[in-house]
This record gives structure tokens, sequence and C-alpha cells, in this order.
């Protein structure tokens, strides 16, 4: 048995300055800027939200900008193939998550879980 959530609003954004990005979606959605390189590397930038409110992560990509979820779950494998079953596939394997496909053509992530308050509002899966 494992367990997800929807955890992070994804705003892929094609080769820009995050920087300049963070400030843009900061002013637009209201929420103060986290950081603007998470992981020290350049490819992530973070906008503060509460703690019952979705994760806002900017994402520097090479494809076109776009907007993607992320869903965190207990166990990646499980989840994945919970998913699979569901008609997803897998695009491939990133660092430490998976890249996966609806049916719709749709990408989202499945990703370890990200915050303390995992424990909360989960789906339960067998």
């Amino acid at each position: 048995m494992h367990h997800s959530r929807l955890c992070t609003l994804v705003l892929d954004c094609h080769d820009g300055d995050l920087a300049t990005a963070s400030e843009f979606w900061s002013r637009a959605l209201g929420k103060p800027i986290e950081t603007t390189d998470e992981d020290g590397d350049g490819k992530y930038a973070a906008l503060k939200t509460e703690k019952d409110e979705l994760r806002v992560l900017l994402q520097r990509v090479d494809h076109h900008s776009h907007v993607h979820l992320d869903i965190e779950t207990d166990d990646l494998e499980a989840e994945a193939r919970r998913l699979e079953a569901l008609g997803a596939k897998r695009i491939g394997f990133v660092k430490r998550w998976w890249v996966m496909e609806a049916p719709t053509g749709h990408r989202f992530c499945v990703v370890s879980k990200q915050g303390e308050d995992f424990g909360t509002h989960l789906n339960q899966w067998d």
C-alpha cells in the first residue's frame, strides 16, 4: 500500500533567467520569492507558499515553456505502476523522479515526498 497527492505546480521556463521569471510570477501570484536557485545549479527557483497550498516551482528547461504538475508519493515505483495501469506511460527517469505522460499527452512528474506535512490529505492506493 502506498500514498500520493498533488504537491507542486511547476512553471517550465525555456532557457530563461529564473530571477526575472521569479519576479514576474511572484508579483502575478502574490507570493514572495523563496529562492532563485534552489539546488545551487541555476535550474530551480521557488515561491513561498503556505503549508496548505501547492508548492510553486520554476524550472529552467530546454523545451518550450509550459506548466506541469508533480504528484508526490511515498513509493515512487508503486505510484508509477498505478498510473501506467490507468493509461499513462513513463517517459524517463530524471535525477530522482519519473517524468510521465497522461493518455491526453500532458506530461507530469512523480516525485518522492516533498514536505513535512505529507501525512495530510493523502490518497491511499493498494
